[in-house]
């Protein structure tokens, strides 16, 4: 294994935990390239990324360009004198210029087995769509969307207990695999690697507020889904009596609901049941505005009478931040 010199760019948690896999490697990472610090909190105050605070801790040269689509960026990269580049969760488009500097190029590591799911929101859509497998991808970065040569991939199950925060850690861990493994031999990686087949792609889209805001009229699966993708990011909501509720945790209950979605069919220890189309939706966590998240069990411990059976869950409100 030849030890190579390695720029790392890479913003959320997701990217510092390979961050910190490589930094423990035979490799160098010499510099590091993270989004700029982004407003966070009740007070707005400027926030450091996981990627900067990993980098900080450890010294490292830490970069923060809005863009690199300027003319002086590849000559600041170019530095660096990096064998490659490693790109994880960055959110910076880079140029064919800044593609073309390190010796061997960039390497992205895609939290999904491409060309399934292409784009900024892979884990939450795979989880979203039922997925029942994902993994990860390393992969040569060409001038596209996630669609250049595979240098290998790590294959993840996806289990019905999993939400997205529990298969961003599966695929962290795939992914520290996956990148020490074609960093091992990278050029010989890159020489055999497989072209993506294009007619097979799906796009992971970003997110959007609007996707947030539970429709009752579907089956429990679905809405079960969309809870688990959306969890620890943005979270799921209905509005019951004034109340915006943030649904966090929930299962599908065998059995049809015999009333109307959206229902409360009953409530007590074990959960909040709900009826949907053709089924119904057993909800264990959830969180109210300006509240910490709470188990349903330890609601109704305080609230024994919040919730009435027969009551209605609206979804007739616009989906707010």
């Amino acid at each position: 294994m030849s030890r190579l010199r390695i720029v790392f760019a890479g913003t959320p948690p997701f990217a510092a935990g390979i961050l910190e896999a490589l930094l423990r490697s035979e490799h160098e990472v010499v510099a590091v390239y993270t989004q700029p610090d982004r407003p966070a909190g009740r007070g707005k105050q400027l926030q450091a990324g996981a990627v900067k605070q990993v980098a900080t801790a450890q010294g490292l040269a830490v970069l923060q360009p809005h863009t690199l689509r300027t003319d002086t960026a590849a000559g600041e990269l170019a530095q660096w004198q990096a064998d490659v580049m490693v790109v994880v969760a960055y959110g910076l488009i880079l140029p064919q210029a800044i593609l073309d500097t390190p010796r061997l190029g960039c390497v992205n590591v895609h939290a999904s087995l491409l060309p399934r799911w292409r784009g900024a929101a892979p884990i939450e859509r795979a989880l979203m769509a039922g997925d029942t497998r994902t993994g990860v991808t390393i992969m040569q970065m060409d001038k596209g969307l996630d669609t250049g040569p595979m240098l290998c991939t790590e294959v993840v199950d996806i289990t019905e207990e999993d939400d997205r925060i529990s298969l961003e850690s599966k695929l962290e861990h795939a992914g520290i695999k996956a990148l020490l493994s074609a960093l091992a031999d990278l050029e010989k990686c890159i020489l055999h690697a497989t072209v993506q087949d294009h007619t097979a792609s799906t796009y992971a889209a970003k997110l959007e507020k609007h996707e947030s805001l539970i429709h009752w009229g579907q089956d429990a699966r679905v809405i079960n889904r969309q809870i688990r993708g959306m969890v620890g990011r943005q979270p799921t909501f209905a509005q019951y009596r004034l109340d915006r509720i943030r649904i966090l945790a929930a299962s599908v209950l065998p059995g049809i609901a015999d009333c109307s979605p959206g229902t409360l069919i009953s409530a007590d220890r074990d959960g909040l049941r709900v009826a949907c189309v053709d089924s119904s939706l057993n909800i264990t966590q959830i969180q109210l505005p300006g509240k910490n998240a709470v188990s349903i069990r330890d609601f109704l411990n305080a609230h024994r009478s919040y919730f009435e059976p027969g009551s209605q869950f609206d979804e007739l409100i616009a989906a707010a931040p």
